[in-house]
C-alpha cells in the first residue's frame, strides 16, 4: 500500500507526452533538458517516465532563460542554486533575471554594432575591404602585408570550404 506522500507524488506526475503537450517543448528537447539536468523525472516500473507537475514551470524558466539567449549551462547553475532543487518562483527569476541582465545589455550593444557596420558594409557594396568593419576590422589585414591574405590563411578564413578545414 503506497504512502500519502507516494500517493501524492503519483497524482501530481505527467509523462513526458503531457509535459511536451502541456509545455509546447518537444518531447526530444525534454529528454535532451534531462540528460543535461535541467529536469528530473523517475521511472516507473515499466521504465516510462513521470515528472512531477512543477516541472512545466521549471521547463517554462528554461525556455524563458533560452529566448533571451542564456546559455544552457548558466540555467543549469542558476537552477542549481535553488534549495532541494526546487522550482524557480517569481523572485528567484527576479533574482536570477538581474544576474544576467549586464550581459544581455553588453549583447544588445554588440547587436547594434554590428547591425550599424552591417549598414555601412552594404552601403560601400564591400569594394573596400581596406575600411570595411566586417570583413576586415580595424585594417587587420594590412598587417600581414600585400597579397591574397583571406585566402592564404585562417585568420582570414570565414568558416566555409575548404581552405578552412569546413
Amino acid at each position: 500500500m503506497p504512502t500519502a506522500t507516494q500517493a501524492s507524488w503519483k497524482s501530481k506526475e505527467l509523462t513526458v507526452g503531457q509535459v511536451a503537450e502541456r509545455s509546447g517543448v518537444a518531447v526530444s528537447a525534454l529528454h535532451f533538458y534531462e540528460r543535461k539536468g535541467l529536469i528530473t523525472s523517475r521511472r516507473t516500473a515499466g521504465n516510462q517516465r513521470r515528472y512531477r507537475r512543477d516541472t512545466l514551470r521549471r521547463v517554462a524558466f528554461i525556455r524563458t532563460a533560452q529566448r533571451v539567449g542564456i546559455p544552457l549551462s548558466e540555467i543549469r547553475e542558476a537552477l542549481e542554486c535553488l534549495p532541494d532543487n526546487r522550482t524557480p518562483t517569481r523572485e528567484d527569476w527576479a533574482r536570477l533575471s538581474e544576474r544576467w541582465r549586464d550581459e544581455l545589455q553588453d549583447r544588445i550593444l554588440q547587436l547594434e554594432r554590428l547591425r550599424d557596420n552591417l549598414t555601412d558594409c552594404i552601403g560601400c557594396g564591400c569594394l573596400s575591404l581596406e575600411r570595411c568593419a566586417l570583413s576586415n576590422p580595424y585594417d587587420q589585414l594590412a598587417q600581414d602585408g600585400p597579397g591574397p591574405r583571406r585566402l592564404l590563411t585562417p585568420r582570414g578564413c570565414s568558416g566555409i570550404g575548404a581552405e578552412c578545414g569546413g
